[in-house]
């Protein structure tokens, strides 16, 4: 018994810890870009947000799994989840004074976007350890500090872009907005796609896209610092 209590704390603590590791370094890789640095309470809060709408997407996706299949129930997913992340920015930091700067939208955005990928890495991480073993869950926590994290805060990126050019216009603000989560979605859906078509097999390629998606966000940071009103 005292065993099997010993390796459950040790999964749960692997879990957490593949979960969180990756998300923490990339909020402090983002956070890095932000001349005018936000307030940690609602880091935090926002952060807490996006990891609590993880399980209004799990409710939302095992729904549309009864009606949907294939291609349409990955859009589903995919736009969902992109839907649900800005939710959780907006509930919780864009109506408070402190988002008073277009790059604001960036760092709230893709704030919410890695704590809904954290939670998201450990239930994949806990999953993966049940069906097949400690070193596939490694594996799993490595592709998904590569992949998944980096997916999430990509398509965000997308939409705080979106909306950060439109921040000192208000009256364009939704559209550009919806125009956002409408790229962000679609972008979700094709690495979903193909990830699940390439069934597992040269993943690291599919990967590569996302990298220079990466590099692209630095330029889109630089570009929205120097917005002016």
């Amino acid at each position: 018994m005292a065993g099997n209590s010993n390796l459950t704390a040790t999964v749960f603590f692997l879990a957490l810890t593949g979960g969180i590791l990756p998300a923490i370094f990339w909020l402090w890789f983002w956070l890095k870009e932000d001349p005018h640095p936000e307030p940690r309470g609602i880091l935090v809060a926002t952060f807490l947000s996006g990891m609590v709408v993880v399980g209004a997407a799990f409710l939302f996706e095992y729904f549309f799994s009864l009606y949907f299949s294939g291609i349409v129930l990955l859009l589903l997913w995919a736009f969902t989840e992109e839907i649900l992340k800005y939710f959780a920015a907006w509930k919780t930091a864009f109506s408070k004074p402190s988002f008073d700067e277009p790059i604001d939208a960036l760092v709230y955005l893709i704030t919410a976007a890695l704590g809904f990928a954290a939670l998201e890495n450990i239930f994949f991480i806990l999953k993966t350890f049940s069906t097949d073993g400690m070193l596939s869950s490694f594996i799993t926590g490595n592709l998904r500090f590569i992949g998944a994290t980096m997916l999430h805060t990509a398509t965000s990126a997308i939409v705080g872009a979106s909306l950060a050019f439109a921040f000192f216009h208000k009256e364009k603000r939704k559209y550009n907005v919806l125009g956002g989560l409408f790229l962000a979605g679609f972008l979700h859906f094709i690495f979903n796609y193909f990830i699940i078509k390439s069934g597992g097999e040269n993943v690291l390629k599919i990967f590569i896209p996302l990298w220079l998606g990466i590099i692209i966000i630095i330029f889109i940071f630089e570009k929205v610092k120097r917005i002016n009103n």
